[in-house]
């Protein structure tokens, strides 16, 4: 046994007995001295930290990953590389929406992408130079049942890229690319220093016309080469994931995609739409969503609310009405003032304001050290906006509110 990877020991009976074992502790509040101890003295010590760490990786892939986390293999760095596996299937159906039934996962990990494309019916070769990924993604398949249509080879992405014909790669005639952005514990922002490195993104892109390639939120729109589709996608506000379509799946010039629970917008535009015109604040604020932001649309979505820019250089839009509207948040705007500390504090006090969340763009101030300099005996809350309305630092009091008892108060003529 103690010859075994520690995969293949946690594959056997006894690994996943105590797997089990080690889920419970955790679920029992165990901490990891007392639990790995516990764990030694009843199934061994080849088999105790390795069954504690995987129990671990499963508890924080659960949220994410649901019933399939208690089925999974992971290390920490493939979890922290893994996709959501909803985002998966969506990116494997749409590649292989024409009837293609092949497809290559170059750089597989742990395999994710490879159980999403043999879901969605494809027969996937899954390749890494990594032994541990190439052991990952076959305890995976084989977990979660398809491993009847995956093939698990050592391979070199950048030498099957090189190598591509005929639309297609390593015989496969779709493919996902997922380049590691991480050395050395550090997030590599030059995508030349990707591993495989950018010369490779763009060969793929152009030699196999069903492929999609995960690439860092904040790449320059200018190395998207022409005809080629980038899609942000957002989850509950954040940016998770942007993906370069290439010509044969690409359908826009961008696209923004917004998840909120089980629902999924999607934003497009055919080309680059410019940029919003830019007017006085009015009486509602617009937060655009990350993933509408970062793909260039934010005209879009003014043009859709009748709204305007409060200054050209930030995304904030504001119009009359509120926005029934997936790709920004509302704000009813109640004052509109200068910042300053001294004077931002006493409007508060004046509604009655204790309580603020703070946001900002374009300031250099700390929310959190702003709002606990705001905070105060009032009962009421707002959303403190620190922000450049045509240039000037500004600061827009939104969505005040006071507790149901507090009659209502004089507001001092702070406002502008």
């Amino acid at each position: 046994m103690p010859d075994e990877t520690p995969v293949a020991l946690l594959r056997s009976p006894e690994g996943a007995a105590a797997t089990a074992r080690a889920a419970a502790l955790l679920a029992e509040g165990a901490d990891v001295l007392a639990g790995v101890a516990r764990l030694r003295a009843e199934v061994g010590p080849d088999l105790a930290g390795p069954a504690w760490e995987l129990a671990r990786l499963r508890a924080r892939a659960r949220p994410v990953f649901g019933a399939d986390a208690d089925r999974l293999f992971l290390t920490a760095d493939t979890l922290e590389q893994a996709g959501r596996p909803g985002l998966a299937a969506r990116r494997a159906a749409r590649l292989l929406a024409d009837g293609t039934d092949s497809a290559a996962d170059l750089g597989c990990a742990a395999g994710t992408d490879t159980v999403a494309l043999a879901r969605a019916g494809a027969r996937v070769l899954a390749v890494d130079r990594d032994p541990v990924a190439r052991e990952l993604t076959a305890a995976n398949t084989a977990a979660l049942g398809v491993d009847d249509d995956v093939w698990v080879v050592a391979g070199d992405v950048v030498e099957l890229v090189d190598a591509a014909r005929g639309g297609e790669v390593a015989g496969c005639r779709a493919a996902v690319l997922d380049p590691a952005r991480r050395a050395g514990g550090r997030r590599q922002l030059d995508p030349d220093r990707w591993s495989p490195p950018w010369s490779t993104v763009t060969t793929l892109l152009d030699r196999v016309p069903r492929s999609v390639v995960k690439v860092a939120p904040g790449l320059d729109h200018d190395r998207v080469p022409d005809g080629v589709e980038a899609e942000w996608v957002s989850v509950r506000g954040s940016i998770v994931e942007a993906l370069l379509w290439s010509r044969g799946v690409s359908e826009a010039w961008r696209r923004a995609t917004v998840v909120r629970g089980d629902d999924v917008a999607e934003l497009t535009a055919d080309a680059d739409p410019g940029h919003a015109a830019t007017g006085p604040v009015r009486g509602w604020l617009h937060e655009p969503d990350p993933a509408v932001i970062r793909s260039g649309l934010v005209s879009v979505v003014a043009a859709e609310l009748g709204a305007t820019l409060v200054d050209p250089t930030i995304a904030y839009l504001t119009s009359d009405a509120a926005a029934d509207s997936p790709w920004v948040t509302s704000h009813r705007v109640d004052e509109v003032l200068p910042f300053g500390l001294k004077r931002l504090r006493a409007l508060l006090r004046a509604r009655g304001v204790g309580r603020v969340v703070v946001k900002k763009r374009g300031s250099a101030i700390e929310p959190e050290t702003l709002a606990r300099q705001l905070r105060g005996p009032g009962g009421g809350t707002a959303t403190v906006v620190v922000t450049r309305v045509a240039g000037a630092p500004t600061a827009l009091v939104c969505d005040v509110a006071r507790p149901p008892h507090q009659p209502g108060l004089t507001t001092a003529a702070l406002s502008t």
